[in-house]
């Protein structure tokens, strides 16, 4: 075993990959109304979104985030307002994008995004959101209780796992991350806050193994 204080053990690495591959939606691209940035510490987010953007599936994009306290040190002028800026050195039109600079949750990011269509006199059909990969299924699970008239499909950067732990740099915490994603795709629908959805044995059985091994900084109290 690694004496890296950041390292995962191989089992640890299942289970988390089960989680990973859950939260996946699996959404299959095609040209959308309007596309949604989802605001956080992943850059990704914005570099996905202007690629999406230059294929052509979608003529608006969204970008919703303020700040918490992952993100305040890295994009101090908060998430929404550092994303455009990257999806513009990309080659994203500024007249494109639509800025959203206060949301700190996921229903904060549907719901603000939405009246900052509505005021723009948009009122779109179908809905790209695009957000880090293992927050596809919650993105999803809570824009489908917020929007129920809106079809709503999710895309995020395609990242093989592995990759994905390289890219962050701290395998602990993408586990923590994991973790808390799933506890909130279970127990917000008891809350109000999303659509139920289904989670199997095996990947719950892993959320399970996860917390006992201690991956719970970001778990919520349930």
């Amino acid at each position: 075993m690694s004496n890296d204080p950041q390292a995962i053990t191989e089992d640890q690495r299942r289970q988390a990959k089960l989680i990973w591959d859950y939260h996946l939606m699996r959404h299959e691209l095609r040209p959308v109304d309007v596309a949604i940035g989802l605001g956080s510490h992943d850059l990704g987010v914005a570099t996905h979104s202007a690629g999406l953007y230059r294929a052509g599936l979608f003529p608006v994009l969204v970008f919703t985030g303020g700040n918490s306290p992952t993100t305040a040190k890295v994009f101090p002028q908060g998430e929404a307002v550092h994303f455009r800026a990257h999806a513009i050195d990309l080659g994203v039109p500024a007249e494109a994008i639509l800025l959203e600079p206060n949301a700190t949750n996921t229903g904060q990011n549907i719901t603000l995004a939405l009246e900052v269509l509505a005021a723009a006199g948009i009122h779109p059909a179908t809905v790209l959101l695009i957000s880090k990969p293992y927050m596809e299924r919650r993105s999803f699970a809570t824009a489908r209780k917020l929007w129920p008239d809106v079809e709503i499909r999710c895309a995020s950067e395609p990242l093989e796992f592995d990759d994905y732990l390289k890219s962050i740099g701290d395998e602990k915490l993408v586990l923590d991350m994991l973790a808390g994603d799933l506890q909130r795709v279970i127990e917000y629908p008891k809350l109000g806050f999303a659509i139920e959805q289904e989670v199997p044995e095996a990947v719950h059985a892993a959320y399970e193994s996860l917390v006992r091994d201690g991956f719970t900084s970001r778990l919520i109290d349930s």
